[in-house]
């Protein structure tokens, strides 16, 4: 089994050759046919979360080096322990939020959210390799006609957004939505949305080469939210504020850019992991009765739901580049400069 292993925070990941793992018990071992770069890897990769004013969150405990990356996965059933029900062949994606299993918030469903965590490339070895393990066929979900190296995108891009978007449906429904960030992740909430609700999508990124692919992708406007017009923009475009945002960034500035441009009784979700603090005017949350809050990847079950949407064809591709495996901390490189439009898959070929 090749794999490409962080050794060092901010490093080069470092390649390295080992024996195929044997699944044992309800495991299943799946040879990865696409693994998605996300900007989430970044972070691991450098071993912290910017907290703003100077605070770092460490990520270095979650995990011990030498460490495997990589939550986007899908790829071939290769083997199964004894009491795996999975089956030889099948193409799958694979649901990476894994929880205990065990405490009340997994019982009721929300594995995402457990406070211990198992989260495949981020607690577990991930799949920037040849190889991973999975620890148990329930978090398999069958990918249909979507060619692997996109279904590998569900696992976070889809889900995450698919997430975030349920929550603010109801205030979106037949009105406008505002996108912040266009990035893989914002780019799959812009097709998702699409395909879930009727609804107008304005995006905002300071990126002209990332608004232009919205637009392309379905987008009805697209703004600069450096520009010193664009809430002037966002107003005139919705009559008045946009009634729901999703913030795929989750910057200081695109958090208070996403909460200024809120109507009435708006809701905000904040999505991205960028980092920073924000202030924001309290007063303004009573007197305009609005609502923030976050979101945080999705269930099991809803990663169901968005794979049974992605079934009906409704779901537009999200563009995606192949790399090979090989390129995996070079791709690290280019998505934290910012280089990247869409997602980079890693596939194990020239790997």
């Amino acid at each position: 089994m090749k794999s490409y292993r962080i050794t060092e925070y901010g490093a080069p990941l470092a390649g390295q050759d080992d024996a195929t793992p044997v699944p044992e018990g309800g495991e299943v071992l799946i040879e990865v046919a696409g693994c998605g770069v996300c900007h989430s890897d970044v972070h691991i990769w450098e071993g912290y979360f910017d907290m703003g004013g100077g605070r770092k969150a460490d990520l270095s405990r979650a995990h011990q080096l030498p460490f495997t990356l990589g939550h986007e996965i899908a790829g071939t059933v290769a083997a199964v322990g004894h009491g795996a029900t999975a089956t030889l062949g099948e193409q799958v994606v694979v649901y990476p939020w894994i929880g205990c299993g065990a405490c009340d918030v997994c019982r009721a469903g929300d594995e995402n959210l457990c406070a211990q965590p198992r989260n495949l490339g981020v607690h577990l070895n991930g799949g920037y390799a040849t190889h991973v393990v999975v620890p148990d066929a329930r978090y398999l979900f069958p990918v249909g006609d979507a060619p692997l190296e996109l279904a590998a995108t569900y696992a976070c891009s889809g889900i995450t957004a698919f997430g975030a978007l349920k929550k603010v449906r109801a205030k979106a429904e037949g009105r406008q939505l505002l996108i912040i960030g266009a990035g893989g992740v914002g780019l799959a909430g812009l097709m998702i949305a699409s395909a879930m609700m009727e609804t107008e999508i304005i995006v905002a990124d300071i990126d002209p080469a990332k608004r232009e692919a919205a637009l392309a992708a379905g987008a009805a406007h697209a703004v600069d939210p450096a520009d010193k017009e664009a809430r002037k923009q966002i107003v005139k475009l919705t009559g008045g504020g946009a009634p729901a945002a999703v913030d795929f960034v989750g910057a200081d500035k695109t958090v208070a850019f996403g909460f200024g441009a809120l109507a009435t009784a708006g809701q905000l979700v904040v999505v991205g992991l960028f980092g920073g603090a924000v202030e924001l005017s309290v007063p303004l949350f009573p007197l305009k009765s609005l609502t923030v809050m976050g979101s945080y990847v999705g269930t099991p079950k809803e990663m169901g739901e968005l794979m049974d949407l992605v079934a009906t064809g409704k779901v537009a591709p999200l563009p995606i580049a192949t790399r090979p495996l090989a390129e995996a901390g070079q791709t690290l490189a280019d998505l934290a400069a910012g280089k990247i439009v869409g997602r980079v898959v890693l596939t194990p070929e020239g790997g």
